[in-house]
């Protein structure tokens, strides 16, 4: 089972003659409000890591502020929250999922992902106010740890609604002394149980994530809506450099192996693929450790994360292999160790035509100027797309930013995207 094809999807109707379908804006704010709260830190933002109590306190309040409205919520066992109509529910009709993660990075802002969310059990709402019929049965979720930022497992969630979580890697996974299959089990989720998260082939008709933009493209623009076209494709290496820890008064310069002034050439090598070799759309080195990480020790040890990104595999696979070969040629050269272990990838996804073409028809109709255009960061939409068809509306972000306690999008344009999701929802899923 799948959505209609665009000659098929035809103008959105609405139970109730002359009433154009529209969220409720300020209902939907005052929750995002709440859920703001939840992992508040004064002054640095939002830290609410997925997979701890923080998360697990805004899946509780999101399912209480669901059942307020009718809806019905409950815990799969990998974590994710997933929320349905009540006795209105069409069970035996394909879902049209909605939604996002409520995790965040470390002092984040309170608009990435849990906006999504928010604005998918908003429309959930008034169609189940309405008694709205559709031909697939809307179902919002809340996916946990898409962020990745405490256990480094990101799309957890929705790997979990996919059938694709690594069982042996995740139980192998800890963090803070925690292992990653207990916290999974006090988020109310079951890493032994976790086939039971996956849902079954025909069961998912199509995916929508409403997600603000975490880029400067649409504000410079001017524009209130963003179709997304593709996804952007992630690769993420974990470089070790290994040189020899000695005393840093009485070590000759022409004698030592700093193991940081390689990892120093190591990052700008990163840098340069992108930005000099136009090898992948960006590269960074986020992460740096050195040790012993003391004043007067020549560090003997350096471990680096590092990322690239492009919207095409292939240039992907070619940065991955320039890269590789360039840290091996430096090894040799400073005669030092670097080591690079590239980690499970996140391949780039298209969205899906025809719910690119609705979201663009909805747009139009609420006189909402919109734009095609491509994401630079990842979302659990192209984890979804493995088993359906998945479409992306952003909205815009002020200055661009975002993972930063500043991130901020206006109320109208959050209601607009509210709205477009709903509209879109209605074209796609009419009976």
């Amino acid at each position: 089972m799948s959505i209609p094809t665009e000659g098929s999807v035809r103008p959105s109707a609405w139970p109730r003659p002359g009433l154009e379908p529209r969220v409720d804006g300020a209902r939907m704010l005052r929750r995002l409000a709440e859920m703001s709260r939840v992992g508040a830190r004064p002054g640095r933002g939002i830290t609410r890591l997925g997979l701890t109590a923080e998360e697990t306190a805004a899946r509780a309040l999101l399912a209480e502020q669901c059942r307020g409205d009718g809806l019905v919520s409950a815990t799969d066992k990998a974590g994710n929250l997933v929320i349905r109509r009540g006795r209105r529910a069409r069970r035996d009709r394909p879902a049209l999922l909605m939604g996002s993660h409520i995790d965040t990075v470390a002092d984040g802002g309170r608009l990435d992902g849990a906006y999504g969310v928010t604005a998918a059990c908003e429309v959930l709402s008034m169609l189940n106010q309405h008694n709205v019929d559709l031909a697939y049965e809307p179902v919002a979720v809340a996916f946990t740890n898409e962020e990745g930022a405490l256990f480094p497992y990101p799309f957890f969630g929705s790997l979990g609604l996919a059938g694709q979580v690594d069982t042996e890697q995740a139980r192998r996974m800890s963090a803070e002394g925690v292992a990653l299959p207990d916290a999974l089990r006090a988020a109310g989720g079951d890493l032994d149980r976790i086939d039971e998260a996956a849902w079954p082939a025909g069961s998912v008709a199509g995916y929508l994530e409403l997600h603000i933009e975490q880029g400067p493209v649409l504000e410079a623009a001017d524009v209130p809506i963003g179709v997304v076209h593709s996804i952007t494709g992630r690769t993420v290496l974990d470089i070790t450099v290994s040189g020899g820890q000695n005393h840093a008064g009485t070590t000759p310069m022409r004698m030592r192996h700093d193991a940081l002034t390689v990892a120093a050439r190591v990052v700008l090598a990163v840098e340069r693929l992108a930005r000099v070799r136009d090898l992948c759309r960006v590269a960074t080195v986020g992460r740096i450790v050195a040790e012993p990480n003391v004043t007067n020790v020549i560090p003997g040890t350096v471990r680096l994360t590092a990322e690239i990104r492009d919207g095409r595999a292939a240039r992907l696979r070619a940065a991955e292999q320039v890269i590789s070969t360039e840290l091996a040629q430096l090894a040799t050269a400073t005669d030092t160790g670097i080591t690079v272990k590239i980690n499970p990838v996140t391949e780039p996804v298209d969205t899906d035509g025809t719910l690119r073409r609705a979201v663009t028809d909805a747009a139009y109709e609420l006189g909402l100027r919109h734009m095609e255009m491509d994401s630079g960061a990842g979302h659990d939409a192209q984890i979804v797309a493995a088993i359906a068809p998945v479409g992306m509306i952003f909205v815009p972000s002020r200055d661009g930013v975002s993972h930063a306690p500043c991130e901020h999008t206006e109320d109208v344009h959050l209601v607009a995207g509210a709205n477009t999701l709903l509209r879109t929802v209605l074209k796609v899923a009419q009976p």
